[in-house]
């Protein structure tokens, strides 16, 4: 096994977790929602400085890139809107857009420096934003991995994403929290791909625990997309109350007894988690507000810790207008 303990893998459950050392001074930093019930709701949008997140063939809906595609005009003109519009988090997809010095040859060319993003940050910050790190580790959306996302489970493997979380948080200062992604692992996803690889059953659970202590490890918050509940109930049972999730639905039916992504959001809070539920106007421009509305109505306030838009679209020209729209649907929506 890597180097989480064999203890903590076959003793999962959230009783075990919760009494953790690493959980307790997570709680007593602040870290945990409990500690600091004061603290304002989180309005956050996710925007891209990479996006090899998809498919290792043009055959994906969105093809890998060999150059930093983030436009730096349009990324600062979005996060001053969204500052203006509100919001108080940037969720930062980082990808293959930065030279880590733990793995320079993960970036492409023109990724920025490590300077350059702590300037950046800092910007941010001057905004009134805080800046979150998103890395996602699920093999349908690791491209950005390179060669290491051919080589899933190994000692190798787990050397890297260690490596790499470790920096990431040292360059946003510690962050509360820390984005793994971890969603859509399944062959569904990946069919279009000349390369599948699948995590199941006890291994997909090993690796995402082994997450999860790279993150404690570095005082900062897992989080999540909260899919794997969707087809694998157990997961409400052993998954870590640490970990914060983000249930995601982009359509329109907010019916619980018809839609099972949507029940899922009742399902976490009953089982005693925290949740910042995800809209996107990917799919259509009312998803957001909707989202807001049911959850507000359905999920208990003190597990109730923000929410969070998802566009989906690349820092690109031809995106621009729909990414400007997210953030004036999540100004439209923001209540206190």
């Amino acid at each position: 096994m890597s180097n989480i303990s064999r203890r903590r893998f076959m003793q999962a459950g959230s009783a075990a977790v919760l009494s953790s050392p690493i959980l307790s001074a997570l709680s007593s930093s602040g870290l945990l929602s409990a500690a600091e019930p004061a603290r304002p709701l989180t309005w956050g949008v996710l925007l891209h400085l990479g996006h090899n997140m998809w498919g290792d063939t043009p055959r994906a809906y969105t093809p890998p890139v060999d150059k930093f595609s983030c436009e730096e005009d349009l990324w600062i003109e979005l996060t001053e809107k969204a500052a203006k519009c509100g919001l108080n988090m940037i969720v930062v997809d980082l990808g293959e857009a930065i030279q880590y010095q733990s793995h320079p040859e993960l970036a492409v060319e023109g990724a920025w420096t490590i300077e350059k993003l702590r300037e950046d940050l800092a910007r941010m910050r001057k905004l009134g934003l805080e800046p979150i790190p998103k890395l996602n580790f699920s093999s349908c959306h690791d491209f950005w991995l390179g060669e290491y996302a051919r080589m899933l489970s190994t000692k190798k493997y787990y050397e890297v994403c260690a490596d790499l979380i470790k920096e990431v948080t040292e360059i946003f200062d510690h962050p509360r929290f820390f984005h793994l992604g971890y969603d859509e692992e399944n062959y569904g996803n990946q069919k279009t791909y000349d390369y599948v690889v699948i995590r199941q059953g006890e291994l997909w659970k090993h690796d995402f625990l082994f997450f999860v202590d790279a993150c404690e490890k570095n005082q900062t918050r897992p989080w999540i997309w909260a899919d794997y509940a969707w087809d694998h109930e157990d997961f409400y049972t052993w998954a870590p109350k640490s970990v914060v999730m983000s249930n995601w639905y982009y359509g329109n039916d907010f019916n619980p007894e018809s839609n099972k992504r949507v029940k899922c959001y009742l399902d976490f809070d009953a089982h005693g988690f925290d949740q910042i539920p995800t809209g996107s106007n990917w799919s259509n421009d009312e998803n957001f507000g909707q989202t807001v509305e049911f959850c507000r109505k359905n999920i208990s306030k003190e597990r109730l810790l923000g929410f969070l838009q998802t566009p989906w679209h690349a820092t690109v020209k031809a995106s621009h207008e729909a990414n400007l729209r997210s953030l004036q649907q999540v100004a439209d929506a923001k209540y206190e």
